[in-house]
């Protein structure tokens, strides 16, 4: 599989954005049973990967007309529109987080960018930023609400104004995936937040952000976004494009046409429709699942805070409650009364070493 060029070439990741269908929940299976249940009830053939591969990522109004190109079912929009609700309704409240996700979350919400070597050592604060997380999904807002709303705990790692869902009035009319409008959104949003802090981080830049995606659309959405990419397809996908996968990587599987007039109906962000990228240059690569993703590539320090001696070292296993308390305190700058000390039994504490994931973060 291809992986990034050197990492020294890119500066620290300081953004993480995720899409959401097919990435972070199971929902493109439950899209594709929906399909395929209309689809057999009017004699037709499942839905196949090499059209699902268009459908991905797409806002509704572009991923029906490829569908209904295709499809040619003998019932109206409307009737197959009715059909799909009524399905859908069921099987997204059924929705579960895919391998690795949790985890991944989890780490992200409590991780810093790595500023340098000495860095690393220092206490946390010392120059250390916290990762930015947003969500970009093209699934609109009444159905993401019941996808997620057994899951809330897992996305509240999300602020609410950096979730941007398929139908938000702040995304120009007709200029979903593949074009990059939503991941710029997203990053304005995460930079509006930063102006409104204490001024101490400068904006977060393109390529200082990483996107997370399953879908082909998606990859190059992110890549004209001039943003890195981290592709996990689904196997049924990869099979499609196992002979492209640096195109894919590229962004550059022509899923963008400029001559599309339905992307010219609205005045498009600043920095939209972009440009992709090459084959091989290292801004994207490929994972067969989340629980692979490789932090320390990206300069993101994964490890949890609270688990660190005021010197930066990570605690050792067997570390008391009340070492942990002192910890915690002189990281704070503070230390606490001897009146509040703990009794002196053995707390886990997760130990990151090589790359392996603890079962609980």
């Amino acid at each position: 599989m291809s992986s990034p060029s050197p990492t020294s070439n890119f500066p620290p990741i300081r953004a993480c954005i995720f899409d959401m269908d097919g990435l972070l929940i199971n929902s493109e299976d439950a899209y594709t049973d929906v399909t395929n249940t209309i689809l057999r009830e009017n004699n037709r053939p499942d839905l196949p990967w090499s059209i699902k591969a268009q459908l991905q990522g797409r806002p509704g109004p572009s991923a029906g007309k490829i569908f209904r190109d295709w499809a040619k079912l003998p019932i109206s929009e409307e009737a197959f529109m009715k059909r799909q609700m009524e399905l859908q309704r069921d099987m997204f409240r059924h929705c579960k987080p895919l391998p690795g996700v949790e985890v991944l979350l989890k780490r992200l919400s409590v991780s810093h960018t790595i500023v340098d070597a000495k860095n690393q050592a220092k206490s946390p604060g010392a120059g250390r930023k916290r990762i930015r997380l947003a969500l970009a999904t093209s699934s609109h807002g009444k159905n993401y609400d019941i996808k997620t709303a057994h899951m809330r705990p897992m996305f509240e790692v999300f602020p609410e104004k950096q979730k941007i869902v398929g139908d938000d009035q702040r995304i120009p009319k007709g200029r979903g995936k593949p074009l990059p409008d939503i991941y710029l959104l997203a990053l304005q949003t995460i930079n509006d937040q930063l102006r409104s802090e204490d001024g101490s981080e400068r904006e977060i830049t393109p390529e200082e952000c990483l996107v997370f995606e399953d879908s082909v659309p998606g990859v190059e959405s992110g890549r004209r976004a001039g943003m890195r990419v981290v592709w996990v397809p689904h196997p049924g996908l990869l099979d499609v494009y196992k002979d492209r996968v640096e195109e894919v990587l590229a962004g550059r599987t022509g899923e963008h046409d400029e001559n599309d007039l339905s992307h010219q109906s609205s005045e498009p962000l600043p920095g939209s429709p972009g440009k992709p990228g090459e084959p091989n240059d290292g801004w994207a690569e490929i994972l067969n699942t989340l629980e692979a993703f490789d932090y320390r590539k990206y300069g993101i320090d994964s490890e949890d805070q609270r688990y660190r001696t005021e010197s930066g070292q990570q605690a050792l296993a067997g570390t008391t409650d009340q070492e942990l308390e002192e910890m915690t305190a002189r990281a704070d700058g503070k230390l606490h009364a001897p009146e509040e000390g703990t009794p002196k039994t053995e707390t886990p504490v997760p130990i990151y070493k090589t790359g392996k994931v603890p079962a609980k973060v």
